[in-house]
């Protein structure tokens, strides 16, 4: 599942050719949304909350998309045309009257809303480090309000900070020098809340570092931990370790560590925790 700074990118790619351009043609591929029309409105901006992504137009009218597992989107320039290929996963068309034309693919939830109800969506999501209404100390807060939950299981817990997937659930797990399944009573949460904050920014705004760790961009060494069971630890030549996710729940995803690097509670101290991974 894409990650808060994947959004946030593919915001910025999006903007690029459709803020501040007139739709000249919609095309919303639900059965709920069929009928609804958003020629005539301007593209306003594509704003994000962590792993949402929210398409806001002239007269209060905010496209709400999520790309779970396997959506995507892809604009075309003047003249140029979506492969017939992928067409039959296409749910969203939005021409333009600069010519490009955006396609919505695998799309698994789209809502149409006023933009003043935004929050129906989104309001149970915690902050966004990538956000300008981020606030480092509620975030603190809310992963510290349940301390006995696993490190790893209140990272990816969108509930409390939105934005951290699975990926960065690892990495920052390795950087703090603690077990996956550590409680997080037991991380020093401010110092988790900045390095989590800087990472996530870092990896969204830097050409060249979206999600490299360690400072190395070279193919299998970008990562710390994931991705990487089997092969030595970067930092200490141990060999990294996988446990793999438990089905249908989201607090449990496929956790690397290196044993060495993160001392603390191993896996089978895991257990299901309610987590909310939207």
């Amino acid at each position: 599942m894409p990650e808060g700074d994947s959004v946030f990118k593919l915001a910025r790619r999006l903007d690029r050719p459709l803020k501040g351009r007139t739709v000249t043609r919609s095309d919303l591929r639900v059965p709920r949304l069929a009928t609804r029309d958003l020629a005539g409105r301007v593209v306003l901006e594509h704003a994000t909350h962590g792993k949402h992504l929210l398409t806001r137009f002239s007269g209060g009218a905010t496209l709400h998309t999520h790309l779970l597992m396997d959506g995507s989107w892809s604009v075309t320039g003047p003249g140029k045309q979506l492969p017939r290929r992928l067409m039959p996963d296409v749910r969203i068309v939005l021409a333009t009257d600069a010519g490009h034309t955006a396609y919505g693919l695998r799309l698994h939830e789209m809502e149409l809303v006023e933009t003043s109800r935004e929050h129906e969506l989104v309001g149970h999501l915690g902050p966004d480090p990538l956000r300008e209404d981020w606030d480092a100390e509620e975030a603190v807060r809310r992963l510290a309000a349940e301390p006995a939950v696993p490190l790893v299981s209140a990272l990816l817990d969108q509930r409390k900070v939105a934005g951290w997937g699975n990926l960065w659930a690892n990495e920052l797990a390795f950087l703090l020098g603690r077990s996956p399944w550590t409680p997080v009573g037991e991380v020093d949460v401010e110092r988790l809340v900045a390095l989590g904050a800087k990472a996530l920014r870092h990896s969204a705004t830097v050409e060249g570092a979206y999600q490299v760790t360690t400072g190395i961009g070279r193919k299998g060494e970008s990562h710390w931990v994931s991705g990487r069971a089997g092969r030595p630890c970067l930092r200490c030549g141990t060999t990294v370790e996988v446990v793999p996710e438990l089905p249908n729940d989201p607090a449990n995803r496929r956790t690397w560590w290196c044993p060495h690097c993160q001392p603390g509670p191993g896996p089978e101290t895991r257990v299901a925790t309610s987590v909310a991974s939207a």
